[in-house]
């Protein structure tokens, strides 16, 4: 949800140890509604996963809407390839399941934890009938629909760029301003979540293959540095320029 994710990666946005919400200025709601919408999800139930486990899994109607209190999840489908297509790595305060739960539409996406993961779990009845009942729920979903627009459509722009080259380098700043950790100087920015070669290759409409050549360029070129699944832009400025 967008109660982690407006922080733009701000130093003076963030959330805290217990996942209670840091108010952003970019936001509508004010920190009284931002606060009030965490705890109605405490009002819920607590659950905890472990790296690989599935909270909802192939097939499987939402058990509820869930509050993202740390950790990472990744949400995706399978392509009728039999593929993993990524859609996104959701963080800490995000909600998992909102459309769903405003809809009813079940979009079969499947959600699993990349590391240790704490959620709460609230039944999506109680859900809509607060929301409904009380209008400082309702202005940080506003906020937090705007920022998934804006995510969503800056990747079906990056899908506009010719080369699968200039389509990954936007992929990867991307993922900088989402998960970016500031590295060694100014200019590197360590990407503090794990990204699969073929996630990458779903996520910008190429093959695993290419995308390998490509990752394998960007670092020949010292623009990246990729240890396991865990990338590092050594050279923020120059990845921007190229585009």
């Amino acid at each position: 949800m967008l109660i982690n994710a407006l922080n733009f990666r701000d130093k003076n946005h963030s959330i805290g140890k217990t996942g209670q919400f840091c108010h952003n200025v970019y936001m509508l709601a004010s920190k009284q509604q931002t606060n009030a919408l965490v705890n109605l999800f405490h009002q819920g139930k607590q659950i905890t996963y472990s790296k690989g486990e599935f909270i909802i899994r192939p097939g499987e109607i939402p058990p509820g809407v869930l509050f993202l209190e740390s950790g990472l999840v990744k949400a995706y489908n399978i392509t009728k390839y039999g593929e993993e297509n990524l859609l996104v790595i959701r963080q800490k305060g995000e909600i998992l399941a909102l459309t769903w739960a405003i809809t009813g539409e079940d979009r079969d996406i499947i959600y699993t934890a990349l590391e240790p993961t704490t959620l709460w779990r609230l039944p999506r009845k109680d859900f809509i009938n607060s929301i409904q009942s009380d209008p400082q729920t309702s202005l940080p979903l506003v906020d937090m629909v705007t920022y998934m627009y804006k995510m969503h459509s800056e990747r079906i722009l990056n899908l506009e760029y010719r080369t699968v080259r200039e389509r990954l380098i936007s992929y990867l700043l991307t993922c900088s301003d989402r998960f970016g950790q500031v590295g060694e100087n100014k200019n590197q920015v360590i990407l503090g979540v794990p990204l699969r070669q073929q996630d990458i290759a779903s996520s910008i409409n190429a093959t695993r293959e290419t995308t390998g050549r490509q990752l394998a360029y960007l670092e020949r070129q010292n623009l990246i540095n990729k240890k396991n699944s865990f990338i590092t832009l050594l050279d923020i400025d120059k990845l921007k320029n190229y585009l």
